[in-house]
């Protein structure tokens, strides 16, 4: 099998349109919170709105779309990651791995000091691999209906982590 992970193009939308269709509403179906979850009301449009100010990276799997991660720049040198997820059918082969890995280089080579995100903290398998990945849960917040960790990971020694310390939505 072919793993290729590169930026994604406008014609790639409606893939990743899918690919995170289906991710979240596994997600929102096992947080029992199906109407909760932004994600799933997203649209091509919204997608393409994220291409013009956010990296945008897709994973091919024989020339077939299986997954794709966002990324943005913050202020204090804080990337955020937004909508990442796997097809259902290949979750656990290492793709989201590899997707977060090439996102933490790309953000590594710009010089970014920390790379943030949430998630509910009741998805047991999405925290582990998130530990696993080298994050630690900085805070958490109830502001979407449910609990959700904000994940940190440092990428560079800091002399004050003082710029984490702003408010990430």
């Amino acid at each position: 099998m072919n793993l290729v992970i590169r930026k994604a193009l406008p014609e790639d939308i409606p893939a990743i349109h899918q690919i995170t269709q289906e991710a979240f509403k596994k997600y929102a179906q096992d947080l029992g919170l199906p109407h909760t979850v932004s994600a799933l009301k997203e649209t091509e449009e919204t997608i393409r709105q994220d291409m013009e100010r956010k990296t945008i990276l897709i994973a091919l799997l024989d020339d077939m779309p299986v997954g794709s991660i966002r990324y943005e720049i913050l202020p204090g040198n804080i990337a955020y990651i937004s909508r990442f997820g796997v097809k259902l059918d290949i979750q656990k082969s290492g793709v989201g791995r590899a997707l977060m890995e090439a996102a933490e280089e790309d953000l590594r080579k710009q010089g970014v000091a920390f790379i943030t995100l949430h998630t509910a903290t009741k998805m047991t398998a999405q925290v582990r691999f998130y530990y696993g990945l080298g994050f630690y849960v900085h805070s958490t917040t109830t502001d979407r209906g449910y609990i959700r960790g904000l994940f940190c990971k440092e990428l560079t020694e800091v002399d004050s982590k003082a710029s984490l310390l702003v408010n990430i939505k």
